[in-house]
């Protein structure tokens, strides 16, 4: 069986906890479950997934499935150019879904839920609103593949509208028809064979060669790496574009080929495709390829070529680096037929000095005209809302200084916009917010307007005192807002969509301390909001359970935060301190007084799921959630160069703040972060004397392995050579002198995490006499999802935690 087959069916309850070699000794251990109540809770019923119709009269509620069981994830799986497919359906691999298992239709102005009958055992995915509103899309899984089902909202009635061939490999598998009579769906080409034999012995060897063209690449996971890949690539992979009308016989539009997208124009009458052509590459994902960008009439016929596309490898690592040619090719929302993209004038590399870094062109149907360009940008494009004929909202943005600007602009004046804001998008508490977008009538978004012709503006309003979701009117003129409505002291709620034209009734979703999220009906003028969904609370066991954001200061006076969770019926003048994990995970700042920001959150419903660190609360631990953990770098400095000092500091601070608050003992804090944050917990146990114990899942520890940039550090290994060996916790293994509980899945799919990072960092601890274990997942990928692995990895972290902090005596005199 070939690498990329994960296809042995490893018996569920059996636990991988060894590597090849002698890195790490097998014990022979099962999947365990969490102690009570953690098992009861993850087995809990998940709360059904709202969406409301594009016409704000009805909502769908979809049942979720619970954590898949291992045997799911033990399906056959392809990892090919940056993707995870499963063979048998050709959709998403098991490890990247949550599968839908009911539907409800529930009207907005009142009467009876409809219950949806579906196929007994059904399960389904991206469910998508037809424009009109009147119907469903769906992908329903069959045991051959993967088909499209349709609901009917007025009857409730659900059909399949095709056999089991739409092909999801590259995800977005169907685009609804703007007049909602059918949909543009990816189907794998009729009469397909089976896969290619890959097993057969090879014909030669796999050569790559680099002829002095510079081509510097990150860390991409899944990627093609043998002639075998690319025949699997092109046959899982090619589709052939297909009209299905909701009534009649389907047809099909041009000919086969690798589609990385597809969508029909606003006015039907066009196609806006990509696809992917060879050479393909083995150092980038597809969507780096060689691919032609065109437009195509109705029944496949070329009409325009926006772009041919060369393979793109050799972008500069810098994050405001792009490719050069057209990018972010899409249709005007509120354009019959105009297409809109970007393209730099540097050349795509923010090294090179420049005026204007982007321009932004449109080109309307018949696309024989010359493009148009209608704004030029000093900062790269971020994106485009449409409003209407004169009014339009783009935005650029520069990483370097986290610097944003919005401008208005007049698609009737081409050639130059208005900058209507500028601000740091790090700053939360001056987040003006973002424009209120409904889809139109061929089912594009664009902005709502309120009746005096400004812009409606939603934004999560955070304070000092917590966030408070607001609704607004901007004057583009000055860029001045109105509050219209804020959520009320102690709540959290958001509108959802609108029920009148005038923008008084809306549908919100709200959450309080103690209640869980549900949506209401609400008028913004008065009266009490009437509640459409009740959703019971999933974890009642921790109902009890305290929660307050307490503040504190850095030695260096940048100010810091986190979330203090204490057990439910904790009392500190009878309990005294408590064992305590601090979970973190830390962030890149150009500017101390935002890095410093502090944002309640008691008007939050918290309940964990899946692998949270906050289980811990019902074994008598405190936590410490999300304390601050900012890398700071101020006027142009590299954050990085002092990661380990600032990041020793905010650490320092945190655990001086639990403890000077009586809830904490000094002798029994852990420290623990997943991915970028288990990093910080090796680095944290290498450099400092703080803590009993670590607990680090998912990370990243050798940052060699990750030469071209990793999280926000944008130079390379050569250009920061200094920076990434100090911050790297591998070199400093021989300091890890606490017990550090290390796990990962054995699939892990996150840029630079290779599994390969805890198995030499565990080699290098073992073989400085550490005491550390090392945890590998079966099947799963960066973040945990089958119900054995999630239990088990929650018995690992308390059965850790009780041996080594709770239950552990006082340290030492003279320890570390």
């Amino acid at each position: 069986m070939r690498r990329h087959l994960l296809a042995r069916a490893l018996p569920a309850f059996v636990l991988l906890a060894a590597v090849a070699g002698p890195a790490l000794a097998q014990d022979g251990l099962t999947y365990q479950q969490p102690p009570a109540p953690i098992a009861q809770i993850l087995d809990t019923r998940p709360t059904p997934t709202p969406s409301l119709s594009p016409d704000d009269r009805t909502l769908a509620l979809y049942d979720r499935a619970n954590l898949p069981p291992i045997a799911e994830l033990a399906e056959p799986m392809l990892r090919l150019a940056g993707y995870r497919i499963n063979p048998r359906n050709n959709g998403p691999a098991n490890s990247r879904v949550t599968w839908l298992t009911g539907l409800t239709l529930q009207p907005i102005a009142g009467g009876a839920a409809r219950t949806v009958e579906l196929p007994a055992g059904a399960r389904f995915l991206s469910p998508s609103w037809s424009p009109d509103s009147r119907s469903l899309a769906l992908l329903m899984d069959a045991p051959t593949g993967l088909e499209l089902w349709t609901v009917d909202v007025a009857s409730g009635q659900a059909r399949k509208l095709t056999d089991a061939r739409v092909n999801a490999a590259g995800g977005g598998a169907f685009d609804w028809l703007p007049d909602s009579s059918g949909l543009l769906v990816r189907m794998t080409p009729e009469g397909r064979g089976p896969a290619p034999d890959v097993t057969r012995p090879p014909a030669g060897p796999t050569v790559a060669e680099s002829m002095g063209r510079a081509a510097p690449a990150r860390t991409y996971q899944d990627l093609l790496s043998n002639a075998g890949d690319e025949a699997l690539f092109d046959h899982y992979f090619t589709s052939q574009l297909t009209l299905v009308p909701l009534n009649g016989a389907a047809r099909t539009l041009g000919a086969p080929a690798v589609y990385l997208g597809a969508s029909v124009s606003p006015d039907g009458r066009h196609v806006l495709q990509t696809t992917a052509r060879r050479p393909y590459s083995y150092v980038v994902p597809a969507g780096l390829f060689p691919a032609e960008v065109a437009v195509t009439d109705m029944n496949g016929r070329l009409v325009h070529r926006v772009a041919d596309l060369p393979l793109r490898d050799n972008i500069p690592t810098p994050f405001d680096a792009v490719a050069p040619g057209p990018r972010a090719v899409q249709w005007r929302s509120d354009a019959p037929a105009t297409l809109v993209w970007t393209e730099a004038q540097d050349g795509g590399d923010p090294r090179t000095a420049a005026e204007v870094r982007d321009r932004v062109f449109t080109l309307a149907a018949p696309f024989s005209g010359a493009p148009v360009p209608l704004i030029d940008l000093k900062e790269r494009y971020a994106g485009v809302t449409w409003g209407d004929a004169d009014t339009a909202l783009v935005t650029s943005r520069w990483f370097n200084n986290r610097h944003e600007t919005r401008y208005v602009v007049d698609p009737t004046s081409p050639g130059s916009g208005r900058v209507l804001l500028e601000r740091n998008y790090q700053d939360r508490y001056n987040n003006p917010g973002s424009p209120v977008t409904e889809p139109n009538a061929e089912g594009f978004p664009v902005i709502r307007f309120a009746a005096d012709g400004r812009v409606l503006m939603t934004g999560p309003g955070a304070t000092r005192e917590g966030e408070y979701p607001f609704l607004a009117a901007m004057d583009l003129a000055d860029g001045r807002s109105e509050r219209l409505w804020t959520s009320a002291s102690g709540d959290y709620e958001s509108v959802v969509g609108f029920l009148d034209e005038e923008g008084r009734r809306v549908v919100t979703r709200r959450e309080t301390r103690n209640d869980p999220p549900n949506l209401f009906v609400r008028d913004l003028t008065a009266g009490d909001p009437t509640a459409l969904t009740s959703f019971p609370d999933p974890a009642p066991q921790l109902a009890g359970v305290s929660k307050q954001t307490i503040s504190y200061t850095r030695a260096d006076g940048v100010a810091l935060s986190g979330t203090l969770y204490l057990p439910a019926g904790y009392d500190k003048d009878r309990d005294g301190p408590l064992p305590l994990v601090m979970w973190a995970y830390p962030a890149e700042f150009t500017d101390a007084a935002v890095a410093g920001q502090v944002v309640d959150t008691a008007n939050r419903f918290t309940r964990p799921g899946g692998i949270s660190h906050l289980f811990l609360l019902t074994q008598g631990y405190a936590v410490l959630d999300d304390p601050s953990m900012p890398i700071v770098g101020v006027n142009g400095a590299e954050p990085n160069d002092t990661y380990i000092e600032q990041l020793k500091a905010s650490a320092e601070a945190a655990v001086e703040a639990v403890v000077g608050m009586g809830v904490a003992d000094r002798d029994r804090i852990a420290v623990g972060g997943h991915s970028y944050g288990a990093f910080m917990t090796a680095n944290l146990l290498a450099h400092t004397d703080l803590f009993r114990t670590g607990i680090a899942r998912s990370g990243a520890y050798n940052r060699t392995l990750t030469p071209f940039g990793f999280q926000a550090e944008q130079r390379t290994y050569w250009e920061a050579t200094e920076t990434y060996t100090e911050m790297s916790p591998f070199t400093y293994a021989n300091r890890v002198n606490e017990p550090i509980l290390l796990i990962h899945g054995e699939a892990d799919d996150n840029s630079g995490t290779f599994p390969i990072q805890s198995e030499r960092f565990y080699a290098a601890l073992k073989g400085q006499g550490a005491t550390v274990r090392y945890v590998v997942l079966p099947l799963e990928a960066h973040g945990y999802r089958a119900r054995e692995s999630v239990g088990h990895t929650l018995w690992e972290m308390t059965r850790w935690l009780d041996q080594y902090v709770k239950n552990a005596g006082p340290r030492a005199t003279g320890a570390r």
